[in-house]
């Protein structure tokens, strides 16, 4: 039984959904703070020598199903998660730049039960209000101690004040998701690969009124800035089958 839930945690079927939107937020944090958060198969993702990267994601999706499934049959959820962006070497040749899970949650139980079957995202459940009004959308869960508000509206926006990045070209290589996310098991020295698959992907910068975020702030990073913040609405996703494989050979 355990080594069939093992499998089964491994994403072992494609998965699409629809992504009304997709909210992302860079923190750059000292990379000697956050060595410490991921496993040894990864190594950060760093910039200027300097700063690694946790992405915080908001995401809006609609018809979320296995692949092949009809749309009615899928479930619309509000997604929230954090990752951090690494590099992984596979001791097959491959070089993959992408995401570190930390910690995922959602406006649904059902999202958390699944999740958590099928994935190691970490899924909990929380009081997600989302509200959208000329142009400026809030995020907030008494939960999760969240109240973040963003500008879409704005056609020309300035970096986050203390921004690491010199412009919005180099902010954007940092710009969530990734084209891969990794789950690890460190215990059998295994990683899993979860390859995403996107089209029409084009990053608008936002402005961020508001980031309070409790998960962030638990982290106790007093060095932390917001580096960049981006959204994409309207666009298909789909995520592939897991791949599985031993770190070392």
């Amino acid at each position: 039984m355990a080594k069939f839930l093992s499998f089964l945690s491994k994403h072992p079927f494609p998965v699409e959904a629809y992504f009304k939107s997709s909210i992302v937020l860079a923190y750059a944090i000292p990379k000697e703070d956050l060595q410490a958060l991921i496993p040894n198969c990864l190594s950060l993702d760093i910039f200027d020598d300097k700063w690694g990267f946790i992405a915080v994601a908001m995401v809006t999706t609609q018809g979320l199903r296995p692949k092949g499934l009809p749309e009615f049959m899928g479930n619309n959820f509000f997604l929230m998660g954090y990752r951090i962006f690494v590099r992984y070497n596979s001791p097959y040749g491959r070089k993959l730049r992408g995401l570190y899970i930390l910690k995922s949650t959602t406006d649904k139980k059902k999202m958390e039960i699944f999740g958590n079957i099928f994935t190691k995202y970490n899924y909990t459940t929380a009081d997600f209000q989302i509200q959208e009004e000329q142009g400026q959308v809030t995020v907030e869960s008494l939960k999760e101690k969240i109240h973040v508000i963003i500008d879409k509206s704005k056609e020309s926006v300035d970096l986050p004040i203390g921004s690491p990045f010199p412009d919005w070209k180099e902010a954007r290589k940092f710009a969530g998701p990734m084209p891969f996310t990794f789950s690890v098991d460190s215990l059998n020295k295994k990683v899993t690969i979860i390859e995403g698959v996107r089209e029409n992907w084009k990053p608008r910068p936002i402005e961020v009124i508001q980031n309070q975020i409790g998960f962030m702030d638990s982290l106790n990073f007093p060095k932390a800035v917001l580096a960049n913040a981006f959204i994409i609405e309207n666009v298909p996703y789909q995520w592939k089958k897991g791949e599985t494989e031993a770190w070392q050979i």
